[in-house]
């Protein structure tokens, strides 16, 4: 009976010790930390300006979010409001996007790798859609897709690929998106893998993709442009 209950006090003095090591704070530990972006510390993020010197332009940008964007060769054109124009977003984890779409232009197939994006329709219809990740079965690298229009709402979310489509072609479409960082990232896939620097071997990618290498040398010669602003 003694065995049987120490037994039970280490493993109850265990979950105790490791729920205190994994524990955290789920929001900041202030009202704000705009960031100082001349400060030469390094941490993830940003140093927190003195208190004392933050204003109300710290938390603002004249951004014009309401004024159409001018798309590129693919269609599109994102203009993302992160902690890099409005230094208050630091350690908040938030950040918005307009996004411009042509008629029949898309932003392609992509991935934020540090943020969940929820989008809204403002003009026009959009087909959007994100794949499952490799693992686990059944639900391996399923593709979910739905027709969006004007007021419609859609959820992307964190890490896997995605992209939004304007069908129609004739008119444009707008939309705002919100993602869960201040910094949420994005990696254009084609762009990612045919248009590194340096670029991959194009025996890696012919293997990969279970093509020629004359193919993979064409798509790598394209000018893969960038639709962030």
């Amino acid at each position: 009976m003694a065995s049987s209950c120490s037994f039970l006090l280490l493993a109850a003095l265990l979950a105790l010790v490791s729920w205190q090591a994994t524990s955290s704070d789920p929001i900041p530990l202030q009202d704000f930390c705009v960031a100082d972006m001349h400060s030469p510390v390094r941490v993830n993020g940003f140093v927190c300006k003195n208190p004392m010197d933050v204003n109300a332009d710290d938390f603002f940008k004249a951004a014009a979010l309401d004024k159409p964007r001018v798309t590129n060769k693919v269609g599109s054109n994102v203009t993302l409001i992160n902690v890099m124009q409005i230094a208050g977003l630091n350690t908040l984890g938030i950040s918005i996007a307009r996004i411009d779409y042509a008629p029949l232009g898309q932003n392609p197939p992509h991935t934020h790798p540090r943020a969940t994006e929820i989008l809204t329709v403002l003009e026009g219809t959009l087909y959007v859609g994100f794949v499952t990740s490799n693992l686990p079965a059944p639900n391996r690298n399923k593709f979910l897709s739905k027709v969006l229009n004007k007021g419609d709402v859609f959820v992307f979310p964190v890490g896997l690929i995605h992209f939004q489509f304007n069908p129609n072609p004739h008119q444009p479409a707008v939309a705002i998106a919100a993602l869960s960082s201040q910094n949420p990232g994005a990696i254009t896939i084609a762009n990612a893998v045919f248009g590194s620097d340096p670029a991959i071997s194009d025996d890696v990618l012919a293997k990969a993709f279970q093509v020629e290498k004359n193919t993979i040398d064409w798509l790598q010669a394209q000018f893969w442009e960038n639709n962030h602003n």
